[in-house]
């Protein structure tokens, strides 16, 4: 509008102009009266040309101040009467304004003086004031799904974060999800299914009624394919495949996948309770990427003992059930297989080196002197990676190192690098996921992997191994190496400190013959006995000062009890990780505790160890915290975390699994 009255006004000035060059000429040549009359005519143009440009300007000017007004009025009529949501909040989240739509989405719900973080919690202000992200899709609010876009506004010139206003406009998706939920629920997903005990469960079950327990079994498996309106096909003698729609996955996910349950309560003159492994593959487009997906998922099942569940939809995994002991294999054919396996491929390379986790402990100890034992007198190169030695394995490397030909035996991951060899070999022992391995760069410089461990899987597990001999049942990987050495040589030898490291690491990892102890654990118990092993050897190897009974007792003292489980934090920061083990065993021997779980700062490391009677397993606690373990002993850390933070992380764990137990 200013642009318009601008020239308005440069258009009088040239009409002016011209006028004046017109009365000019008129004198010039000589018409003096009418050059008169002309000049008088033209200063009543300019008074009047002035006078008209002051009243047009202020027209323009009051035009332009009523538009202002209307323009003020209209927009916010808009903004509260927007077809979608919109939230103004201050910098910390708190709600300034919002319109008329926003009362409709949250059904009259009145949200002045409330923050924006207690009605949607996957909202991050820090990115949205950074402008790091400014589209937050798939938000659930009451039963719709909205895209959130988001905007900052400075208020202010100096640009201060605190004068800074978010705006929050909401887009209903909720059609738009359901569309593609309703194409992605019927896509074919595909699940394994293994009854992983059907041997054993066969075994022992009167012959008569044998056939008729592998029909029950058979039976049930084809009529829950039935219910999920499935393809269920029998390849074998224990293992199906089942092509189902996703959208019936998404319903067993809701119920924890109770076949597990059902099948465990088949009772047809059985002894032992038949249990599966199931691996489910989903999300992808193709069938033959799902059924990737499921071979994957069934063998992390059952590497973590069986009876459970593992999804995998891309990246992620998802864990249901594994909530039974494992069952002790009495054969003792696959530690045979294993033990003449390695055998080849110590014999074709050129340097063995014996790795554990890190800060190892005695199990892990005792299985790499087993081992190295047994290739030294193969009269190969071997040595054991170690990393300083802690306080709970230090007793028992002063003993080991009197041994002469134990001197230059352990090396650094430094020195490792100058003695490696082409074709050489690593022995992973006590661990198996490449978070917990010692060093991870040894482990992709070495061409050839083996592994011999008695924990569940875990997700990160160290993939690529030539040879993997992974027992949950085992009580120790003491325990496995014991069975290993009888095979791998005709009629071994142990020197004395080898057999007592070996008696060593299954006592400490079964509390001295009280937790998961099996037949197969007192046969090789016998052996290392008969080799000179006593557990008076390793009870003195592992005595106690009194300042380590004392925190240990300091410990015990500060553990709170609630629904049978016991949660002490450390009082005071401690050297050793060890320590918080061992109160977590002590505090199992109070009536009433179930689980104990015990949480020590060591430096800028919070370490929790749990244990539990079996009733409760802390395994599937301390997975979601990043942990891993068996069902009665696991443990996690964390790294530059408060310890106030790592207390609630860990009752938040503990109060989701008592609420997933209840259902």
């Amino acid at each position: 509008m200013d642009n318009k009255y601008n020239y308005f006004n440069v258009n009088n000035k040239i009409y002016m102009v011209t006028m004046a060059l017109l009365i000019y000429i008129i004198f010039y040549y000589g018409h003096f009266q009418v050059g008169m009359v002309a000049l008088g005519l033209y200063a009543v143009l300019v008074v009047y040309n002035i006078y008209n440009s002051k009243i047009k300007k202020g027209e323009w000017k009051k035009f332009i101040e009523n538009f202002s007004s209307k323009l003020d009025i209209a927009t916010t009529s808009t903004l509260v009467k927007l077809p979608f949501p919109l939230i103004i909040i201050g910098y910390l989240g708190n709600i300034l304004w919002y319109n008329q739509s926003v009362t409709t989405m949250l059904e009259g719900e009145d949200l002045l003086n409330k923050n924006i973080r207690d009605i949607i919690k996957e909202l991050n202000l820090k990115q949205v004031l950074e402008g790091k992200k400014n589209i937050f899709p798939n938000i659930k609010i009451k039963d719709s799904v909205y895209e959130i876009y988001t905007n900052s506004v400075d208020t202010n010139e100096n640009k201060n974060v605190k004068d800074k206003i978010m705006l929050l406009y909401f887009y209903d998706t909720t059609e738009k999800n359901n569309i593609i939920k309703g194409i992605n629920g019927n896509r074919e997903s595909v699940m394994l299914v293994e009854v992983d005990n059907l041997d054993d469960v066969v075994k022992n079950t009167e012959e008569d009624k044998a056939p008729l327990l592998v029909a029950d079994i058979e039976r049930m498996i084809n009529s829950y394919g039935q219910s999920v309106n499935a393809v269920v096909k029998k390849y074998t003698s224990n293992k199906y495949v089942i092509i189902v729609q996703d959208k019936y996955i998404e319903k067993e996910i809701e119920m924890k996948f109770d076949i597990l349950d059902s099948v465990r309560e088949i009772s047809n003159g059985n002894k032992l309770a038949v249990t599966l492994s199931i691996g489910v593959g989903r999300g992808e487009d193709t069938p033959l990427k799902n059924y990737e997906f499921a071979t994957s998922a069934k063998e992390l099942a059952l590497g973590r003992g069986g009876d459970q569940v593992v999804v995998k939809k891309g990246d992620k995994l998802s864990f249901f059930g594994g909530k039974t002991k494992e069952v002790e294999k009495r054969t003792k054919v696959r530690a045979r297989v294993i033990a003449h396996a390695l055998m080849d491929l110590v014999s074709e390379s050129n340097a063995i080196f014996i790795m554990g986790h890190k800060n190892p402990d005695p199990d892990c100890l005792g299985a790499a002197i087993g081992l190295y034992s047994i290739i030294k007198r193969l009269d190969k190169e071997c040595y054991i990676i170690l990393e300083g030695v802690s306080s709970g394995i230090k007793s028992m490397m002063d003993i080991i190192l009197e041994d002469e030909e134990y001197k230059n035996t352990f090396i650094t991951s430094e020195k490792f690098k100058s003695v490696k060899k082409l074709n050489s070999l690593l022995i992973l022992v006590d661990v198996h996921n490449e978070s917990h391995v010692l060093n991870l760069d040894i482990v992709n410089e070495v061409e050839k992997v083996v592994i011999i461990d008695h924990h569940r899987k875990s997700q990160d597990f160290i993939q690529g191994a030539v040879l993997s001999y992974m027992e949950t049942y085992a009580s120790s990987t003491a325990e496995l190496v014991t069975e290993m050495i009888q095979y791998m040589v005709d009629k071994p030898k142990l020197k004395h400190i080898e057999a007592v490291s070996l008696l060593a690491g299954i006592c400490v990892d079964t509390k001295n013959f009280s937790f998961k102890t099996g037949v197969r654990t007192f046969e090789a118990a016998a052996f290392l006995r008969r080799h000179g092993a006593d557990t008076m050897d390793v009870k003195k190897m592992f005595s106690d000062n009194m300042g380590v009974f004392l925190q240990r007792a300091d410990i015990i003292r500060a553990a709170k009890i609630k629904n049978g489980i016991a949660v002490a934090i450390c009082p005071t920061e401690i050297e050793d990780s060890v320590i918080a083990a061992q109160a977590a065993d002590e505090l199992l021997n109070i009536t009433g505790i179930q689980a104990s779980f015990v949480i020590v700062k060591i430096g800028d490391e919070v370490y929790i160890s749990g244990r539990s009677l079996g009733k409760i397993n802390v395994q599937l606690i301390l997975e979601t915290l990043g942990g891993g373990g068996h069902m009665t002993m696991a443990g996690t850390k964390f790294t530059s975390m408060k310890l106030e933070e790592v207390v609630e992380k860990l009752n938040e764990a503990i109060d989701e699994y008592l609420k997933e137990d209840e259902k």
